[in-house]
């Protein structure tokens, strides 16, 4: 039983979601506000099938982590049709971490809406499932075609949820997020297509292989092609130039959703490594490093942005979408260094960003709750009623977030300076790095001074505090947090392994492929071969 659930393991984390969006579908509308006691019922079998997927979602992923820590890379044809011709799924070291940060992610935000975000609209637990599916799918795909498709399943459940419970400004800028990703949507088509014409395939495994044979004029072909997904992958990242639409879409979408959408951005930095790190990093011919003088200034400029979007915001809400801006550059540095030690520092540094910022959201509103009609502005308002507790978890994430010892963010940005050393951009580096972290502790003292010392005593005090529902969700993230650093060794090794993993191009096109990848000359031409049919009487 075991052994048949570990092998079907990658296609298992895309279909739970899918299955349990489905049956929610079938469940009917669960919006409590609108059908009375039959919604409130089916509201709360929405919320306990959800929250059950959730719950073993996390399960799912922990087993893949633990998989894949011992140094199994697997591999699910789908319908076993042999790759590259089929679809394979692809659960490696980097995709069974990112599958276990989503289900980490998820699992608090979607606690946090059973608390009454959930009942604001339609369909709410059915899209989040959904958005996890897209999600998924993202990380153990195995070729950028469905890589692509993924994309669109999990934006097209974005754009619900991103104006989920109305509102004037959340329909304006969803419009403003829906026409912009269309457009991203539709180079990435381009993109794929210039790469499939000179390579003849779309299997990751197999590009690895193949891009370093395309020579001459074709390669140029080849690289604009590259560049084009580093357009579009920048773009669902937030680099800059492409960031300045970010701070807005999650300032305005509800706590939970935020929260969700904190890992959205870390699939356009997956795709970045897998693509530009891997497929067109070292080896790969005449398009080698294609992306490597772009990636570091533009990732570098990214940090400044968010930090001094951050020191400017006038909400609490857009200072930690800013932040997200930030610590998405940060991660975009590490990678631009071209370094496996760089890498594995992006990638822990990356899992401490994500559940930072998701906690921060949950927090934010949190505290606008409790601040009267002032919500979530950086001016005075009325005392708190929870000021201690709130207090402490702000501390907490503010000190995770600016990257103070002995907190992850710390470790994370210790190992990045670390591998930074021989880089020839290692003072831009290490000054953008550091005046960062400086500007962050610097824009978040200065919001949690305005949130808990400048009371106006002109206006009433909120009459109670938040309830159990909306802060143990928030606590588990930024416990979470403290969790990576008691852990911090462990971890370390992980992503250090990780990154090791993901330049064995041999290993991961031998285990795709099969053995005979490396005989066969990669300018061979395609042979459909469909497997082979039972034969009966």
């Amino acid at each position: 039983m075991m052994s048949t659930l570990m092998n079907h393991l990658p296609v298992l984390v895309v279909l739970l979601p899918a299955f349990t969006a489905m049956t929610l579908l079938l469940l009917g509308d669960a919006g409590s506000d609108e059908h009375g006691g039959h919604g409130h019922a089916r509201l709360q079998w929405a919320r306990r099938i959800a929250l059950g997927s959730g719950l073993l979602g996390l399960a799912l992923a922990a087993l893949a982590v633990q998989q894949a820590s011992e140094g199994v890379l697997q591999v699910y044809r789908v319908g076993d049709w042999p790759a590259p011709y089929g679809i394979a799924l692809v659960l490696d070291r980097l995709g069974a971490l990112m599958l276990l940060l989503t289900a980490l992610v998820a699992l608090p935000a979607l606690w946090y809406a059973c608390g009454g975000w959930d009942g604001h609209g339609r369909h709410f637990h059915a899209l989040f499932q959904f958005q996890l599916m897209g999600l998924n799918g993202a990380f153990v795909t195995g070729d950028l075609f469905n890589l692509f498709v993924f994309f669109e399943v999990l934006l097209i459940a974005s754009y619900v949820l991103m104006a989920h419970g109305l509102g004037r400004e959340r329909l304006r800028v969803g419009l403003q997020y829906v026409v912009l990703n269309l457009a991203a949507s539709a180079l990435f088509l381009v993109g794929v297509a210039l790469i499939y014409a000179k390579t003849g395939t779309l299997n990751l495994a197999d590009l690895a292989l193949r891009v370093a044979e395309v020579q001459g004029p074709d390669a140029a072909l080849l690289k604009a092609g590259a560049l084009i997904l580093l357009v579009v992958f920048g773009f669902k990242a937030a680099l800059l130039p492409l960031a300045m639409w970010l701070p807005a879409t999650y300032a305005a979408s509800c706590a939970p959703v935020a929260a969700l959408f904190a890992i959205m951005t870390k699939v356009g930095v997956y795709a970045i490594l897998r693509v530009h790190g891997v497929v067109f990093g070292v080896g790969a011919g005449d398009s080698a490093l294609v992306a490597e003088p772009l990636l570091l200034p533009l990732a570098l400029g990214t940090s400044v942005l968010g930090v001094l979007g951050a020191l400017a915001a006038n909400t609490f809400q857009r200072l930690v979408a800013w932040l997200t801006v930030a610590s998405v550059g940060t991660v975009l540095v590490a990678l631009g260094l071209y370094q496996t030690a760089a890498w594995a520092a992006a990638l822990y540094y990356l899992v401490n960003s994500t559940l930072v910022v998701a906690a921060l959201f949950l927090l934010a509103e949190l505290l606008a709750a409790q601040r009267g009609v002032a919500g979530a502005r950086l001016e005075p308002a009325s005392a708190l009623a929870q000021p201690a507790l709130l207090g402490l978890m702000m501390l907490l994430g503010a000190a995770s977030a600016a990257g103070l010892p002995p907190l992850p963010g710390f470790i994370g940005k210790l190992m990045l300076l670390e591998a930074a050393g021989p880089h020839p951009w290692q003072v831009p580096v290490w000054c953008v790095v550091l005046g960062a972290g400086f500007l962050t502790l610097v824009g978040l003292a200065r919001a949690g001074s305005i949130l808990f010392w400048h009371v106006r005593e002109d206006l009433p005090a909120t009459a109670s505090g938040a309830s159990a529902k909306l802060l143990l969700p928030t606590l588990a993230l930024l416990t979470a947090t403290v969790a990576m650093s008691v852990f911090a060794d462990p971890l370390q090794r992980y992503t250090q392994a990780a990154a090791e993993q993901l330049l064995e191009r041999e290993a991961y096109a031998r285990a795709v492929l099969g053995p005979q990848a490396l005989s066969e000359p990669t300018t061979r031409p395609y042979r459909f071969e469909p497997p082979a049919q039972e034969t009966r009487p």
